[in-house]
């Protein structure tokens, strides 16, 4: 999994990931709840499960590549499915690709299982009997 990330961006460049990520999570979340409550629309309820469970992927930075690649397929179905407002779907999708490109950042779950770890060696200390013959 390691391989799918370049780094794990920490300060204020994490926020800016960090933020991106609550904001997509709560537009697909509001997407999915809106899309489900609505009668009309209940033939496309695969499409709001996936949406809710990518955003909440995204809300907890579990697996953000995959889950930003998911955004974008979802959205661009959606946007050749309704075609009658495109730009929230346009919006969407970009900030999923941009989070499948740039990672989650350090405040995320992926940070915590995936990313480098330190470790520290102890010097081990010898008794000088240890060394005598």
């Amino acid at each position: 999994m390691r391989r799918l990330f370049w780094t794990f961006a920490t300060g204020v460049p994490g926020a800016g990931l960090l933020v991106m990520r609550v904001v997509a999570a709560a537009a697909l979340g509001f997407n999915a709840v809106n899309s489900l409550s609505n009668p009309l629309q209940i033939g496309s309820a695969t499409i709001s499960v996936l949406q809710l469970a990518a955003g909440l992927l995204l809300l907890a930075g579990l697996w953000t590549p995959l889950a930003g690649l998911l955004v974008v397929g979802l959205e661009g179905w959606r946007l050749f499915a309704r075609p009658q407002d495109p730009w929230p779907q346009i919006l969407l999708a970009t900030l999923g690709g941009a989070l499948a490109l740039l990672g989650p950042g350090a405040w995320s779950a992926d940070a915590s299982l995936y990313g480098w770890k330190r470790v520290d060696i102890r010097q081990r200390h010898t008794r000088a009997a240890d060394h005598e013959p």
